[in-house]
């Protein structure tokens, strides 16, 4: 690894009459260059920013479109127009057996342009001497035969851990397992097998080696390739539960002298025996992982490999009698992207509203399937709901949790009352699930910010039960500026209805309010024939509630 020392800057200092050399000028030149590719390194990462695709042009030759990225020790790379090249034309490209896969990739170069004659030069020596009067800060394609390995990435074990468990010229397989783990928690340990196109079919099988660490489904651990795939990436994944005894480290590997790996007729038996060592922490992985990462020294943060560059592709190939074809071509293989702060800012407002609109599936399955309340076409497109039906637990309540999108529209003038905007809104009825009978509906309001850092801390989810205005002026008050939720019931027919009403004006156009139904087990649906109809409301948001049952 390369360590890239841009820094201590230093500036030239200019006074009159001061004597500029080449020495001059090029520093001028390098303490601009230093400090930008060090904040592109630091700010950005390294990836393809826009562009760069790879598309297969004919059997043997690419395309490379334009684009741009930052290499892993910031510096820019632009591909101004589009290229075609062949493969077996292009540097690294040695393969004479056209029987796996190869990788193209791309690197930051710099170029020599404008020849002129040098007359300096010229009063020491008699031939004539040329310089390059400018510098063309380009870049080379080339072709690697061989899978990088995974530690050479920027921040590969930031996150997770990979093992080589096994790796020749046509197979490679890895173990990805995470770097953090809470006492008791289930986490998965991911096999991924890359091969290439003509080798046999893949049959792996072993023993679990762990230590506080129980398989869940078993230590034996076996993959056999279909017979008609034609894939040169498979993933399975196995699941592994921390032992609750505290911090530590949990090992993950392979039982010594347990494995065997078949590649169509032959038997390999040299898998690694590396373990991967998970970490067991008492603190939310997300705070440990942004902990790790805002304390990493600043010449860990810019180690770069010696060579650095970027793997546009990994192309696949076929022996096709005395030469080859490209069988199919794979974009950015090592997910080597660099995202922008517009485009991650959509993304995440994308993804919240994906959420929204599906509700949130349970860890494990639940015996009872998940319900979806049927709704006409014009309630569709004024709101969006949906019930989850909890499994029942012996000698308990029965439990229905679920939630409701309520339409927000703005205010109008009439909603204005002496400067104050007051105004009420309520969904359309919804089935609790609980069939008919007296229940008692808890709410709470449900915020998500679209903030990464709160994202990775964990809290940019927030429920907000009872009186959510105790917490106005601190970090933790809600985006609503002010408001009350209700519930009215209808036991009879076993639906309710919320409301909320908003004391002032609010950019937000759909409000999510969580709800819960609870009702005894005991009770039975029979005694409502001889009640009248009851009425229950929750206003949990404003910290009181009313019940009759």
């Amino acid at each position: 690894m390369k360590k890239s020392r841009y820094y201590p800057f230093e500036r030239n200092r200019y006074f009159y009459g001061k004597l500029l050399t080449v020495r001059d000028f090029e520093s001028e030149q390098k303490y601009f260059n230093d400090k930008r590719r060090m904040m592109n390194r630091l700010l950005f990462g390294a990836g393809v920013i826009t562009g760069l695709q790879v598309i297969a042009v004919d059997d043997k030759s690419v395309s490379v479109e334009m684009g741009a990225a930052i290499d892993a020790l910031g510096r820019e790379i632009v591909v101004p127009a589009p290229v075609t090249l062949k493969l077996s034309m292009m540097d690294g490209f040695t393969n004479n057996e056209y029987a796996k896969n190869v990788y193209l990739c791309i690197a930051y170069d710099e170029k020599g342009k404008e020849p002129v004659h040098s007359i300096a030069n010229s009063s020491v020596r008699s031939d004539e001497v040329s310089e390059y009067n400018r510098v063309l800060e380009s870049y080379r394609l080339f072709i690697r035969e061989e899978a990088p390995d995974p530690s050479s990435f920027p921040m590969s074990d930031l996150t997770e851990q990979t093992v080589v468990l096994y790796q020749d010229a046509n197979v490679r397989i890895l173990q990805i397992t995470p770097k953090y783990v809470n006492s008791g928690q289930t986490f998965l340990a991911t096999i991924r097998i890359e091969k290439s196109l003509q080798i046999g079919k893949i049959e792996l099988q072993y023993e679990l080696a762990t230590n506080r660490a129980e398989a869940i489904e078993g230590r034996t651990v076996r993959f056999i390739e279909p017979q008609d795939s034609q894939e040169t990436e498979y993933e399975f994944q196995i699941a592994l539960r921390a032992d609750g005894v505290g911090s530590g480290k949990a090992l993950v590997g392979v039982k010594s002298g347990s494995a065997v790996l078949r590649v169509g007729d032959k038997q390999l038996d040299s898998v690694s025996k590396d373990t991967a060592a998970v970490h067991i922490i008492s603190a939310p992985v997300q705070e440990q992982l942004m902990d790790d990462f805002l304390k990493q020294p600043l010449e860990a943060s810019l180690d770069s490999p010696s060579d650095p560059c970027l793997y546009l592709a990994k192309i696949g190939l076929l022996q096709m009698g005395p030469t080859y074809v490209i069988e199919r071509v794979d974009q950015v293989p090592f997910g080597e992207y660099v995202y922008n702060a517009t485009a991650s800012h959509r993304l995440a407002l994308t993804e919240a509203k994906r959420r929204r609109s599906i509700p949130a599936a349970p860890e494990q399955p639940a015996p009872a399937a998940k319900e979806t309340i049927a709704v006409s076409e014009t309630e569709k497109k004024s709101y969006d709901q949906s019930a989850e039906r909890t499994s029942p637990i012996a000698g308990a309540a029965d439990i229905q949790s679920g939630w409701a999108d309520i339409p927000v529209s703005p205010f109008s003038k009439s909603a204005l009352s002496f400067g104050k905007a007051v105004k009420s809104f309520v969904s359309q009825e919804i089935e609790h699930g609980l069939g008919t009978g007296n229940v008692l509906i808890m709410t709470s309001l449900e915020e998500r910010t679209h903030d990464a850092i709160s994202d990775m801390l964990s809290s940019g989810q927030r429920s907000y039960f009872g009186a959510a205005d105790v917490f106005t002026g601190s970090e933790f008050e809600s985006v609503l500026p002010g408001y009350q939720l209700g519930v009215v019931s209808y036991p009879q027919k076993g639906t309710f209805r919320i409301g909320i009403k908003l004391r002032q004006i609010s950019e937000a156009r759909t409000i999510r309010v969580r709800w819960w139904a609870y009702r005894n087990g005991q009770e039975q649906e029979g005694d409502l024939e001889s009640s009248p109809d009851i009425v229950t409301f929750s206003e949990a948001a404003a910290g009181s509630e009313n019940k009759a049952d």
